[in-house]
């Protein structure tokens, strides 16, 4: 079955919009600049924007049209990519209490570029800024701990 562009658009909008509504109603924690309302807001936010963009049909002109595949090549896992999210949650369960989220982080997000597609030289900056954000967003803004293992973060 093959939806329209406007229809999934609506969807995402409408689940934005029903995700910011539900967000923006948790109570405040005291003594909190960022409180739970926060997370949902923006994501809320983020879904409503993306709806309207699929909706419109913005964005439309710059998709590069699909090549032939040539087969798999070293990365190129073909069907087996649908392995990859939960090989990967795996790892960082076992992997991120002795190696640290940064480092863990990091062969994740590297790993994850390379199995879909990614150019190495994406990929490389890429896992070595994603991690970082991702803690310095936890760390600072959640306040939520994340291990430190052999490469502690620099805050």
């Amino acid at each position: 079955m093959h939806l329209s562009d406007r229809v999934t658009g609506a969807v995402l909008v409408a689940l934005g919009g029903a995700a910011a509504l539900v967000g923006s109603r948790l109570p405040a924690v005291p003594g909190q600049d960022v409180g739970p309302a926060a997370f949902p807001l923006v994501i809320g936010s983020g879904l409503v924007i993306c709806g309207a963009l699929i909706a419109f049909g913005i964005g439309r002109s710059f998709e590069v049209p699909e090549e032939e595949a040539a087969g798999p090549g070293p990365w190129r896992l073909g069907g087996l990519r649908a392995l990859v999210p939960p090989a990967l949650l795996a790892f960082y369960v076992y992997a991120s209490e002795p190696l640290g989220f940064l480092l863990t982080g990091a062969i994740m997000v590297f790993v994850a570029a390379l199995a879909l597609g990614a150019w190495p030289r994406l990929a490389v900056p890429l896992a070595i800024v994603a991690p970082l954000l991702v803690h310095l967003a936890f760390y600072k803004l959640l306040r939520v701990p994340l291990p430190a293992g052999v490469l502690p973060a620099p805050w």
